[in-house]
């Protein structure tokens, strides 16, 4: 599969899980899109960093666009690429925040740890008690 095929295999995969398996809905709520837009335009900063630095590079065989460029960066804009980075990482990372921000609500309303816990950690207080 190529990258693109695997952003949007991913995509669907979790919003189905949103909308119909855990039912969290969280697409239909403004409490996700406010925070999501700020992620995004960090996302954007971070790829936009490490495409045009070359840090990271794609195979052009496997995204929308053209891999980099051997004499230079890639474009900052078009031939599929947004802040340098090829448009599928943001696919990536709409699906990645998405199921992140749906476990915790779903590991939320099974009561996982409702109550923070402060201090050492437990196993310190254990050993503790065990001398």
């Amino acid at each position: 599969m190529t990258y693109t095929q695997l952003a949007l295999v991913g995509v669907a995969a979790v919003v189905l899980l949103d909308l119909l398996v855990v039912r969290t809905r969280l697409l239909t709520r403004k409490a996700f899109w406010v925070p999501y837009a700020i992620i995004v335009f960090f996302q954007l900063v971070t790829n936009g960093v490490l495409t045009g630095f070359r840090i990271v590079t794609y195979n052009g065989d496997m995204i929308v666009g053209d891999s980099t460029p051997i004499d230079g960066p890639p474009p900052f804009l078009g031939e599929g690429r947004i802040a340098f980075a090829p448009m599928e990482d943001l696919l990536f990372g709409f699906a990645l925040v998405l199921l992140s921000i749906m476990m915790w609500v779903v590991w939320g309303r099974r009561g996982v740890q409702r109550t923070p816990m402060a201090g050492p950690p437990l196993w310190r207080d254990r050993a503790r008690d065990a001398q």
